[in-house]
């Protein structure tokens, strides 16, 4: 049967996709393109090689193909004589799954993985579990093991394995990484790491950075946005736009930031507070609480208009009060904006996850007395303290000089903890006088990220799509 040219690009993409899914390996950096600094670091013969860069840079990428590498035994780079046992670290196990392991994944041909014991999910779809260990077949028709960790399972899930190597996606504690060292010792094996250095100068940056000039087994290399040849200057324009000149230093360039005074340095009071001015109604969004009785509850009313800056508009700020005091306090409030409700005449807010623990006073947690008042908290929120407090310096000011975020004169009291909050030590915040910044945090967090425009479509796509339109427009005649 004779094929038209719809069907005949049809079967060009399905057989050349099909090509490209068996062996994925195969095409990572095969083609005419190539990223010269991740066949630096597979080039590099040093034990301790590290790759520091943000999102998008391919760090990742090239860290988890050494590992497929290395597992397979036919490293371009390397002689690797035998089977080899490794381990795959990563923050948490959440993002392993969502990481390092489809990153893996995605480089190993399912005829090379021999079994899956999973640590959460199903075997049959494991894929969307959290995986304990693969045991993979290499060319030496023996079996080599990639087993993965989190860091917050602790030092202690670290011990007592010799191995071939270990991968650190992310910065991990230092005494999981001095651990993980102690595992690669009696085969001289290999620690690499590829992170995003959003925490500062900690350790990393003086055993590791720093020390590459002292130790000979040392090697790092900065992987920025303009390395990656598959990334556009559209998306990079659009990346910027969506953080703050500090989490693009870290994130295009790589660099370590001196996490030292005031976190929000971005925060200009003659440009971030204003005069307040009559909200729209349907700009009126969520209210944000950090919930206290004895210490300070912190309560901020929150509108975002049509091109996504957001605004501060009302505060509720007092300590040593109960929710009784605090519901008809923000009741009053809501009455004076003629603030909106849910479709159940709820109050809507967010609060911080803690509210799910019952008080000493009832057995009824924080979160079930404000839905008895009237006002529905959600305490599903992202409480990452370094991702949040990038996030807000992006509104305050990001890396192109744009403001998002702006605070009525009137939210005194979040005014004064933005100007008077610190880095304290290591990469801390100093955790004190900061009720509002954690509710602030919460609800940036909750607003979407800025996501890089789609890439344009390829050559084959567009042409298959004028066909596919053509061929609509005869039918229909």
């Amino acid at each position: 049967m004779k094929m038209n040219t719809v069907e005949k690009i049809k079967l060009i993409e399905k057989l050349q996709l099909e090509r490209k899914n068996k062996n994925k390996l195969q095409f990572y950096n095969s083609g005419k393109i190539k990223h010269l600094k991740q066949i630096a670091f597979h080039k590099c013969p040093k034990k301790n090689r590290w790759v520091f860069g943000g999102n998008r840079t391919g760090k990742t990428e090239c860290g988890a193909v050494e590992v497929v590498y290395m597992a397979r035994g036919n490293h371009p780079y390397r002689k690797i004589k035998a089977a080899t046992n490794g381990w795959v670290v990563s923050l948490s196990s959440q993002v392993q799954r969502d990481v390092a392991q489809s990153k893996i994944l995605n480089y190993l041909n399912p005829d090379w993985i021999i079994d899956v014991v999973m640590t959460t999910g199903r075997k049959d779809n494991y894929a969307n579990g959290v995986i304990d260990y693969i045991l993979v077949k290499n060319v030496f028709n023996t079996v080599s093991k990639i087993g993965f960790k989190s860091c917050d399972q602790g030092r202690e899930k670290f011990q007592g394995t010799s191995l071939d190597y270990v991968w650190f996606d992310e910065e991990p504690p230092e005494d999981i990484y001095n651990e993980c060292k102690m595992r690669v010792l009696d085969k001289y094996g290999d620690i690499f790491g590829t992170m995003t250095p959003l925490k500062g100068m900690t350790f990393v940056y003086d055993e590791i950075y720093l020390n590459k000039f002292n130790d000979p087994n040392i090697w790092c290399e900065f992987m920025q946005w303009e390395d990656n040849p598959y990334i556009s200057k559209q998306a990079i324009e659009s990346m910027k736009n969506s953080m703050s000149a500090d989490e693009l230093k870290s994130r295009q360039y790589g660099e370590f930031l001196d996490m030292g005074g005031r976190v929000y340095t971005e925060f200009d009071e003659n440009v971030n507070v204003i005069e307040p001015f009559d909200i729209p109604f349907s700009w009126q969004d969520k209210l944000s609480i950090d919930p206290g009785l004895k210490n300070p509850l912190s309560c901020h009313w929150y509108a975002v208009d049509f091109d996504g800056n957001v605004y501060v508009v009302a505060e509720h700020y007092d300590k040593e009060k109960d929710i009784d005091f605090h519901s008809k306090k923000i009741h009053e409030i809501c009455e004076r904006l003629n603030w909106h409700t849910a479709q159940n005449g709820m109050i809507e807010a967010l609060i911080d996850s803690a509210a799910n623990q019952t008080t000493l006073a009832s057995k009824k947690s924080v979160a079930d007395l404000f839905y008895e008042h009237g006002i529905l908290v959600n305490t599903n929120v992202n409480k990452d303290v370094f991702s949040g407090i990038q996030r807000v310096k992006s509104y305050l000011k990001n890396a192109l000089g744009k403001t998002k975020l702006f605070i009525f004169n009137t939210c005194t009291n979040m005014i004064r903890e933005i100007k008077a909050y610190r880095w304290g030590k290591g990469d801390s915040p100093v955790k004190e006088d900061d009720h509002c910044m954690d509710e602030l945090r919460y609800y940036i967090m909750s607003k979407p990220e800025n996501k890089p425009p789609k890439e344009d479509k390829s050559i084959i796509l567009k042409e298959k799509e004028r066909l596919m339109r053509l061929n609509r427009m005869r039918r229909s005649m």
